[in-house]
């Protein structure tokens, strides 16, 4: 069961909500939502909960403008000071955090690491919105190179705002950057109907996907690791 928290950023308070499985690992996910809804939204609760129901302690939260009723997002500044403040929470209670998103929340995410210089662990993207919506050209994505953590990138083969083929281009000079081709998928990840398998198919493949691939990240020595194999204290 998720764990309602109060968040205070330079802009208000939020709210967010932690899954925190019986038994721990010590590195934290934290879950930024897209543009057209906020945490409650299904994607955000199925993924969240299956993220944590691989040991991960996963959090989502509440963009500012959502807090406030509105449905248009603030400016990537204020945008960027909430994700600040949620990714420091989750910082208090891991060793380490993977910064995960869907749409929005991923390029937010990313931002966070490339031009503010968070220090996360990994980067996950569920749908980058590379694309802007009515839009034809891509977006800028410079500071992508700038990011020294891994990133992995997830695009359906249906989604207009991350077209797979426009998404390997951007991340081809980028170092330690992979992309995962989500077959029959939209920018929602749903499917149709007449695919072989269903939405909550996608959604398990997403969640399996990406905590195999945060699990191949940590090093089997803690030598030279930034993630140590203690248990945190929730």
């Amino acid at each position: 069961m998720a764990r309602r928290l109060r968040i205070s950023s330079p802009i208000g308070t939020v709210t967010a909500r932690l899954v925190v499985p019986p038994d721990p690992l010590p590195v934290g996910i934290l879950l930024a939502h897209g543009a057209g809804a906020g945490q409650d939204h299904p994607f955000m609760v199925m993924m969240r909960d299956s993220l944590a129901a691989y040991g991960y302690p996963t959090m989502t939260f509440n963009y500012h403008y959502v807090e406030r009723g509105s449905k248009a997002p603030d400016r990537a500044p204020k945008l960027l000071a909430v994700h600040r403040a949620a990714a420091d929470r989750l910082a208090t209670y891991c060793d380490a955090v993977v910064l995960a998103g869907k749409s929005m929340g991923s390029r937010m995410g990313t931002h966070l690491v490339g031009d503010d210089g968070w220090d996360a662990a990994a980067v996950v993207s569920f749908g980058y919105p590379l694309v802007p919506i009515g839009k034809d050209t891509p977006r800028p994505t410079d500071h992508l190179r700038r990011i020294r953590c891994p990133q992995l990138y997830f695009a359906g083969t249906r989604d207009r705002l991350s077209p797979p083929a426009l998404m390997a281009r951007a991340i081809a000079s980028v170092p330690a950057a992979g992309l995962v081709v989500v077959d029959g998928a939209d920018h929602g990840f749903h499917v149709l109907k007449r695919s072989d398998r269903s939405d909550d198919d996608v959604l398990d493949e997403l969640a399996t996907t990406t905590t195999s691939w945060i699990s191949a990240l940590r090093p089997t020595s803690s030598a030279d690791s930034t993630v140590v194999s203690s248990t945190p204290d929730f």
